[in-house]
């Protein structure tokens, strides 16, 4: 009974749909939890997974998916089921408990489709904004392969089977491999001159970048791409005779389907170079061969027009820069739109020229000390500053390149050492006033030492109590005695203590001159802790 045609088509749409709707894992709102699954399988070959072995690599991977339960990880593990990224796998459950055989019966394994579709996601994420070199070296390597290939065919004898396959998959691999990288340099390419907001810095490096590299490129694929078609019409001639005799040598998977007794069909996919349409593909990259143009031609008009967006960048920067810029012809052209449009439509054209949306669209707030009451008008209420971006482009976004950050490690590394100077001096100031405590008459002082004992005595005096002197205390005057007149740092460990002495004069002898200080006497100790935490003073 034969098939019709919408019959036909129908079986054709829902095996697309079906092909389409496993990669319905990679937009689902849980697509990260999904991936990460996904790589869990992808990482092994022709194994079936149990939920608890699932949990465990998910586990040790971290993520998104490391905290999953049983529950939750079954639930994705069905989904993906529906969707055919993965199977539920045969395996016949071995277990020697009811819990364990629980455990273990829900096994998956991966889907051919499945693998494809990660394997390519996983390169779309690492790879999808870097730009790919152009292996142009594969170009010589697919040209010498070619002619070698002719020489050999054309020779009385032919080629010998299991040589032929090995060029062949070696010439395919090669040119596969170089047109895969000239496609994906050239959507780079493409998405980075569509751009309008370039500055002076990114310009200059895509004009190195087109002028140099791509220039090399092309250059390479004109000198190569006569010499591979000769090559390829010497070969083309004895394409289906060698392609018989290959097939014949080394029939592959196509054996299986060749079996009439087998009721299984396998469908299989030959290598690369293995079919006539393979051979075709190669030919059209070099000649036009079905009078819509070689793929050489679309490289040639592509690098063309990659310059004349160069150039539309390059004049747009100058008149910029400037300030010659004219938009009177897209004006005038906007003012006849808005002449022939309707009442709507003329409001859906301002939009899209000028971003005025609605009034809910606005979030500028207002001055923080005005208080606008909600009643008041726009037309009576104050104005709020617009930011330019935001009136000019109608975005807030910041253009251009981020300025980098200041690096002030070599400013913090001087004030560190400063710091350390100064610290180092207080200390060694200590041990001075330290060890000329008692003898200050005899030694000469530092500054810095000098400078540490008034900074000390100033405290001292700052926090004395001072104390009437009675008539039975001395000679019937009136006079003052100084109480707890001290001062000390903890740091340097260090403790001035003053007190008064009628008829004692301490003379203090320093680089920066001396000083006197009468009725006064000053003794220099050190703080040091005891074991209960208590500070004990010793005198020097």
């Amino acid at each position: 009974m034969g098939v019709s045609a919408s019959g036909a088509a129908q079986d054709a749409d829902e095996e697309a749909r079906r092909r389409l709707n496993s990669y319905s894992y990679l937009s689902a709102p849980e697509r990260l939890e999904h991936i990460a699954i996904m790589r869990v399988f992808c990482g092994t070959l022709l194994a079936d997974l149990a939920v608890p072995d699932i949990l465990a690599k998910l586990g040790q991977g971290g993520g998104v998916a490391a905290g999953f339960d049983v529950d939750t990880l079954t639930v994705r593990l069905e989904q993906l089921v529906q969707w055919g990224n993965l199977l539920r796998s045969s395996h016949t459950v071995k277990a020697s408990t009811i819990s364990e055989y629980q455990r273990s019966r829900s096994r998956y394994q991966l889907s051919k489709l499945g693998e494809r579709i990660q394997r390519d996601a996983d390169g779309v994420l690492a790879e999808a904004d870097a730009a790919r070199e152009v292996s142009n070296e594969l170009l010589a390597l697919v040209e010498r392969g070619l002619r070698e290939l002719a020489d050999l065919v054309t020779t009385p004898g032919g080629i010998e089977p299991q040589d032929g396959l090995e060029r062949i998959s070696t010439l395919f691999v090669q040119f596969t491999e170089f047109a895969d990288s000239i496609r994906d340099f050239y959507a780079y390419l493409g998405q980075v001159l569509s751009r309008y907001d370039l500055d002076s810095t990114e310009y200059q490096g895509f004009k190195e970048l087109l002028l140099d590299y791509v220039e090399a490129i092309t250059e390479d694929v004109a000198f190569r791409a006569p010499r591979i078609s000769a090559a390829l019409d010497i070969l083309w001639p004895h394409i289906p005779a060698l392609l018989d005799r290959l097939n014949a040598h080394a029939q592959g998977l196509t054996g299986l389907s060749a079996q009439g007794e087998s009721s299984l069909e396998v469908r299989v996919q030959r290598s690369r170079g293995r079919e006539v349409a393979d051979w075709e593909g190669l030919r059209g990259w070099f000649t036009n061969s079905d009078g819509q143009g070689s793929q050489v031609d679309q490289l040639r008009d592509a690098t063309l027009r990659a310059l004349q967006s160069l150039l539309a960048n390059a004049k747009r920067m100058l008149r910029s820069a400037t300030g010659e810029m004219s938009r009177r012809k897209d004006l005038l052209r906007l003012a006849r739109w808005f002449d022939e449009a309707a009442p709507q439509d003329a409001h859906d054209i301002a939009v899209a020229a000028f971003g005025l949306y609605g009034a809910r669209h606005l979030g500028i707030p207002p001055a923080t000390d005005e208080v606008v009451p909600a009643y008041t008008s726009w037309w009576t209420g104050p104005v709020v500053e617009v930011p330019v971006a935001l009136r000019e482009r109608g975005s807030r976004a910041q253009r251009g390149r981020t300025s980098a950050v200041e690096d002030h490690s070599a400013q913090k590394q001087l004030l560190r050492e400063a710091a350390g100077q100064r610290a180092a001096a207080r200390v060694a100031a200590a041990d001075e006033l330290r060890s000329a405590s008692g003898r200050f008459a005899e030694v000469r002082l530092t500054s810095a030492a000098l400078g540490l004992l008034l900074e000390l005595l100033a405290t001292a005096l700052g926090n004395a109590q001072l104390r009437r002197r009675s008539a039975t205390d001395g000679e019937g005057t009136a006079d003052f005695d100084l109480d707890s007149a001290c001062s000390e740092d903890a740091e340097l460990g260090i403790r001035l203590t003053v007190r008064r002495t009628e008829g004692i004069q301490t003379v203090l002898h320093s680089a920066d001159g001396d000083l006197l200080l009468n009725d006064v006497e000053l003794d220099v100790g050190r703080i040091s802790v005891a074991g209960g935490g208590e500070a004990k003073v010793s005198v020097l």
